[in-house]
C-alpha cells in the first residue's frame, strides 16, 4: 500500500454558517441566547457557591446537584461564546483540532449530565425506600466513585470520534451548516465510507438515553410504590416532594432530546433551522432552568438565596 492511499488531508479550518436561512437575523436570535447562557453562569455558579459554603449542604443529594451544575457550566461555554461570535461579529472560522475538541466535549458531557441524572434518581430512590440506609449506603467513597463513572462511560465512548473523523478527507467543502461541531454536521463534509459513524453515533445516542432512562423510570416505579405505602396523606406529599426537583431536571434534560428526535423522523422537511434552534434549545434550556428549579423547590438553597439578598440589603 502506497503512502498516498494511506494519507488522509483535512482542511485547517471549518465556517460555521450559524442558523442557514436565519443568518439575517443573527443579531436579533442572540439577544435571548445571550440572555439564557446570562442566567445560566450566574444560577449554576451560585448553586456551586452555595453548596460549597455551607456545610449542611455537603450530601449526596447536593454533591450530585454541584456535578449537574459544573457540566451544565461546560456544557452551555462549550458552544455558547462561539456562538455569539458568530452572530455578533460574523466569526465563523474555527480550527479543525478546535472543532474536534468542542465536539468531544458537547457530546462526552451531554452523556455526564445523563449519568448525574440517573445517579440523582438512585439518591432519590434510597432516600425514600431505604431511609434507615441512606448515610450507610451513599457515601462519601461511593458518590466520588459514581463521579468517576460517569466521567470514564463519557471519555471511554466518545474518544473515538475525533479519531474517526481525523481519518477522512473533507472533500465537500468547510462549511459546517450548524452553529457549533456535532458530529453528524461534520460527517456529512467527508467523502468516503462513514457508515461506520453514523452507526456508532446513533448507537451511542441510543444506548445512552435507553439504558439511563429505563433506570431512572424504574427508580420512580419503586419510588411511588413506597409513596403510596406510607400512612399519611401529609407524609406521601412531603415525601414525594423530595422528588419534583430531580423530575424537573429530568423533563429539561429529556424532553428536548425527545422532541428532537420525533421532529427529524416526523417531518424531515422541516427547514434545516428548525433542527438547529431545536438543538441549541436542548444546550441552552437545561443549564438555564435547572439552577430555578432546585432554588425554588428546595428549601435549604432557597433560603441560602434569600439570606444572600436580605444581607445586600442590610
Amino acid at each position: 500500500m502506497t503512502a498516498s492511499n494511506i494519507t488522509t488531508t483535512h482542511p485547517t479550518s471549518f465556517l460555521l454558517v450559524g442558523i442557514p436561512g436565519l443568518e439575517h437575523l443573527h443579531v436579533w436570535i442572540s439577544i435571548p441566547f445571550s440572555f439564557a447562557y446570562t442566567l445560566a453562569l450566574l444560577g449554576n455558579c451560585t448553586l456551586l457557591f452555595i453548596i460549597q459554603t455551607d456545610a449542611a449542604l455537603h450530601e449526596p443529594m447536593y454533591l450530585f446537584l454541584a456535578m449537574l451544575a459544573v457540566i451544565d457550566l461546560v456544557l452551555s461555554s462549550t458552544t455558547l461564546p462561539k456562538m455569539l461570535a458568530i452572530f455578533w461579529f460574523r466569526d465563523r472560522e474555527i480550527n479543525f483540532y478546535a472543532c474536534l475538541v468542542q465536539m468531544f466535549f458537547l457530546h462526552s458531557f451531554s452523556i455526564m449530565e445523563s449519568a448525574v441524572l440517573l445517579a440523582m434518581a438512585f439518591d432519590r430512590y434510597v432516600a425514600i425506600c431505604k431511609p434507615l440506609h441512606y448515610t450507610t449506603v451513599l457515601t462519601g467513597s461511593l458518590i466520588t466513585r459514581i463521579g468517576m463513572a460517569a466521567v470514564t462511560r463519557a471519555v471511554t465512548l466518545m474518544t473515538p470520534l475525533p479519531f474517526l473523523l481525523r481519518r477522512f478527507h473533507y472533500c465537500r467543502g468547510p462549511l459546517i451548516a450548524h452553529c457549533y461541531c456535532e458530529h453528524m454536521a461534520v460527517v456529512r463534509l467527508a467523502c468516503g465510507d462513514t457508515r461506520f459513524n453514523n452507526i456508532y453515533g446513533i448507537a451511542v445516542a441510543m444506548f445512552i438515553v435507553v439504558l439511563d432512562l429505563l433506570f431512572v423510570i424504574l427508580s420512580y416505579i419503586f419510588i411511588l410504590r413506597a409513596v403510596l405505602q406510607l400512612a399519611s396523606q401529609e407524609a406521601r406529599y412531603k415525601a414525594f416532594g423530595t422528588c419534583v426537583s430531580h423530575i424537573g431536571a429530568i423533563l429539561s434534560t429529556y424532553t428536548p432530546v425527545v422532541i428532537s428526535s420525533v421532529m427529524h423522523r416526523v417531518a424531515r422537511q422541516a427547514a434545516p433551522h428548525v433542527h438547529i434552534l431545536l438543538a441549541i434549545f436542548y444546550l441552552l434550556f437545561p443549564p438555564m432552568i435547572n439552577p430555578i428549579i432546585y432554588g425554588i423547590k428546595t428549601k435549604q438553597i432557597r433560603d441560602h438565596v434569600l439570606s444572600l439578598f436580605q444581607r445586600k440589603n442590610v
